[in-house]
C-alpha cells in the first residue's frame, strides 16, 4: 500500500489540483478557429460577369443656377435685416423697397430689380420675418 499518494518510488504524482490548473491553462491558451480553416471558400460567379467601367456621367448645370440663386436670396435677406430701409414686417419685399425710396433711404436698385424680375415667386417676394404671427 501506498502511505503517501503524492509520491511513489521517488516519482511525484500530479496532484488534482495541479490538473485543473493545467486545464485551465490550456483552455486559455488554445486558439479559436475559424470557420474557413476547415473548409475551402468559394467565391460564387457574378451573373453578368465582369462588369465594365462606366464613365461618369458630366456635372449637372443645375448647381450653377442654384448657386445664382442662393446668392441672390442672400442678398434679399440682407435687405430684410438692414434696418436703415424701416420696418419690414407686415409687407412685401417689394412694398418696402417703394416706401424707402419714397422716404429719401436710398435703398439698392439691384434689390428692386430683383424684385421686379420674380415678383411671383412668394419665396422672392416676402421677407423673411413673414413667417412670423404680428
Amino acid at each position: 500500500m501506498v502511505q503517501n499518494p503524492e509520491k511513489f518510488a521517488g516519482e511525484k504524482l500530479v496532484s488534482r489540483d495541479s490538473v485543473a490548473r493545467l486545464n485551465r491553462l490550456f483552455i486559455m491558451t488554445t486558439k479559436h478557429r475559424l470557420i474557413t480553416d476547415s473548409f475551402k471558400v468559394v467565391k460564387k460567379a457574378r451573373k453578368g460577369g465582369k462588369r465594365e467601367k462606366r464613365s461618369t456621367p458630366p456635372p449637372p448645370k443645375k448647381e450653377a443656377v442654384d448657386e445664382a440663386l442662393r446668392e441672390d436670396l442672400q442678398k434679399l435677406r440682407l435687405f430684410d435685416l438692414d434696418w436703415r430701409f424701416g420696418p419690414c414686417a407686415g409687407i412685401s419685399r417689394l412694398q418696402r423697397w417703394e416706401r424707402a425710396k419714397l422716404h429719401g433711404l436710398n435703398p439698392p436698385e439691384e434689390i428692386r430689380e430683383l424684385l421686379l424680375k420674380t415678383h411671383t415667386d412668394p419665396e422672392y417676394n416676402l421677407s423673411i420675418w413673414s413667417q412670423y404671427p404680428l
